[in-house]
């Protein structure tokens, strides 16, 4: 084939030329061309003429801006913001960042504000939605058109994709916000294609899934003023009760912004968006404002999550179980009991890489409003139908039950397990889960969680925590147990000990007269129940009577108390603050119940328990080393300070000990300089009740003459 030439009257006036074999040209669109002989024939039925540009990948001379309208309602967040400056400054090179982070923390807000702010520094900065590769690759492609404007409409995705990818890899000085980035995988060739510039992703995997790709940022909660801050700047009216409405939403930014838009288009006050979020909460998780994104609302948000680990079913049941748990700290055995460890293994790692919930050191954290909105059944969402609803609850049941600490001496996880952390966290756990179990479906299983949750808090802490569980349990045993069933009379005798060490002294001789009654009632006045139950009652009146005599006060149940005690309670002079004529209310079992908790009562050698301690160190003090029996004492009194904490009464009872012991070392300066701890400490946590004031009474003590050095 010869060379072809058209002329100016061919191409409209400009002059084209084509030469070679097979060669044409054409000065604008054509409808059919043949080249070629009769071996080869190409048809093309439509030609395009592309402009010069196409064939270069220059610089853009003017601003390519592209982010969404997400920074309005922008609040905190300075230390965040301060490190991705940080982290963008080193000259050269490409710099990866990712903000990762629990659905709705406001990770794309954050990546928009801190992106507004780069338009003086880098050209373009670009904002690509990329949840899937299909969205990366459409993103590429808006881009790819920003970058040359006269290609829109003239080439495919597909290719202006690859453009775009060339003139990233060719200019350094951009920046690229990849915005809810799902696996990866999905972004690594676009990384390793544009060695250049600025990449700031966003996305719920975490950290460990970008090892070797980025450096992380993990993006938590708002603080509590800023959370308020958030709501009050969308909703201008009414701010009553926007404080605690803000802390039942966990302080999560897209649950403030949701709940705040809600209001304002109601016209309702935070108090009333409670009270219906406590009613009706499916609804209102699910409830954007008219106008947005239906797709950013807290229950939509999570269901995406949980659709993609719909392959790890163990992963939902284990978020159902958690759901009815305390929020911080839930000991991974726990969850890893049921089944096999490996398949709950591979369920916490799936949650965690996907920001569902946190891992600590042996722990597992979930947000509160995860646990809510999990907690909440939605017939429309398949992964919170009532049977995964139900089905969760009656797990953690079996959890907390598994896990319960033994009361038991004579081995390693006797009464100190009780006494320590380990205790007090599984109380935590059932405290939380009775606050949001529904009462009409306690059975006896529920029943003794809580009352035994709380009769342990009563030993740690005792206080209206204690109270509230130890009513929690009572109330449950009588609704789902018979009335005369062991398991009522242990859910009293908790609850008034509880008001016992309390102060609520009159509703304790109340409780413990209903116990005596019921015990003579089934088992006669020899009984050992009875018996026992009877001192009990004796040791509450005892204390009533300490109280009317210190402070002046009545107690409406002292005389009924007295009445059934009758001739089985003696006269003892002996008893302090006992007004005249008055008996005392020792009975013949006290001496037994004492040696139950007396400090010799740990029959094991563990040289890590402080009871134990403080034993051998009475000890060594009675047989005059009394250097040995305050230096086991003061390390007794760091392993109660470290197992329990300073004002557990374990813990109170140690350090006024340990006082005693100091002063009989002839120690008196530093005995009375932490007598004086030990008396606030005790009158703060403890107060007027029965073991606060022998706790000050031990501080105070002298020694006996002999004692002294």
């Amino acid at each position: 084939m010869r060379d072809a030439s058209a002329g100016d009257e061919a191409s409209g006036g400009r002059s084209v030329e084509a030469s070679g074999e097979r060669a044409v040209a054409a000065g604008r669109d054509i409808r059919q061309v043949a080249t070629g002989d009769f071996a080869t024939q190409v048809q093309v039925e439509q030609g395009t003429v592309l402009p010069a540009e196409a064939l270069t990948v220059g610089d853009v001379m003017w601003p390519v801006r592209y982010l969404p309208g997400r920074t309005g309602h922008f609040v905190g967040r300075e230390r965040e913001l301060a490190l991705l400056d940080e982290a963008f400054e080193a000259p050269g090179g490409v710099v990866v960042h990712t903000v990762h982070g629990l659905g709705g923390v406001g990770k794309s807000t954050l990546a928009a504000r801190w992106a507004a702010g780069r338009g003086a520094d880098v050209n373009p900065v670009w904002w690509i939605a990329a949840e899937s590769r299909a969205q990366l690759d459409a993103g590429l492609a808006d881009l790819g058109r920003a970058l040359t404007p006269a290609l829109a409409g003239t080439l495919p995705d597909v290719a202006l994709r690859e453009r775009t990818l060339q003139w990233l890899s060719a200019h350094d000085g951009w920046l690229l916000v990849l915005d809810n980035v799902d696996d990866p995988a999905d972004v690594r060739t676009l990384l390793d294609r544009a060695p250049r510039g600025r990449f700031l992703i966003t996305t719920r995997r975490g950290p460990t899934s970008w090892r070797g790709i980025a450096r992380t940022l993990d993006l938590d909660v708002l603080a509590p003023d800023e959370a308020v801050e958030l709501f009050t700047t969308i909703y201008e009216g009414s701010t009553d009760g926007v404080e605690e409405l803000c802390a039942e939403l966990g302080c999560l930014p897209l649950a403030i912004d949701q709940a705040a838009a809600y209001c304002r288009e109601a016209g309702i006050t935070p108090r009333a968006y409670r009270d219906l979020l406590a009613r009706r909460p499916a609804s209102l998780y699910a409830s954007g404002p008219e106008g947005g994104d239906a797709e950013r609302t807290v229950a939509r948000v999570w269901r995406v999550t949980l659709d993609r680990l719909a392959d790890t079913p163990k992963a939902l049941m284990l978020l159902h179980i958690l759901a009815w748990l305390g929020s911080e700290g839930v000991p991974r055995g726990y969850v890893e009991l049921p089944g096999d460890p490996l398949e709950a293994t591979e369920a916490i790692r799936r949650l965690a890489a996907h920001s569902m919930i946190t891992l600590g050191d042996g722990t597992i954290s979930v947000h509160r409003l995860v646990q809510a909105v999990t907690r909440t059944t939605d017939p429309g969402d398949p992964h919170r139908i009532e049977a995964h609803t139900a089905g969760g609850r009656r797990v953690a049941v079996q959890v907390l039950v598994l896990a319960e600490p033994r009361w038991q001496d004579g081995d390693d996880t006797g009464m100190r397990s009780v006494l320590r952390p380990e205790g007090r966290v599984w109380a935590t756990h059932v405290e939380a889960f009775a606050a949001r179990y529904p009462q009409e479906e306690d059975t006896p299983d529920t029943a003794t969680l809580f009352t035994s949750a709380g009769l342990l808090l009563v030993v740690n802490e005792p206080g209206p925590r204690a109270v509230a569980l130890c009513e929690r349990g009572l109330a449950a045993a009588l609704r789902a147990l018979d009335p005369d069933d062991e398991g009522v009379k242990f859910a009293r005798e908790a609850l008034a000990e509880s008001c016992l060490m309390t102060g609520d002294v009159d509703r304790a001789l109340d409780l413990r007269l209903r116990i005596l009654a019921d015990c003579e009632r089934l088992f006669g006045p020899d009984h050992p129940d009875t018996v026992r139950a009877r001192s009990e009652l004796s040791d509450a009146l005892e204390e009533a009577e300490d109280r009317a005599h210190a402070l002046g006060a009545t107690f409406a149940h002292a005389p009924q108390a007295r009445w059934a005690l009758g001739a089985d309670r003696r006269p003892d002079e002996n008893t302090p603050g006992a007004p005249n004529g008055t008996p005392s209310a020792q009975s013949p079992a006290e001496p037994e119940r004492r040696q139950a908790w007396s400090l010799s009562g740990s029959t094991d050698d563990d040289p890590e328990d402080p009871l134990w301690l403080l034993d051998r160190a009475r000890t060594a003090s009675e047989s005059g080393d009394r250097q040995r029996a305050v230096d086991l004492s003061a390390r007794a009194v760091d392993l109660a300070r470290r197992d329990l904490g300073d004002v557990s009464p374990v813990t109170l009872l140690v350090r006024a000990y340990h006082v005693v012991l100091l002063r009989r070392a002839g120690r008196h300066a530093h005995a009375e300089e932490l007598a004086a701890g030990v008396n606030e400490d005790s009158l703060r946590s403890l107060g007027d009740s029965k073991i606060g004031r022998n706790v000050r009474r031990l501080a105070a003590a002298a020694p006996a003459p002999d004692d002294a050095d």
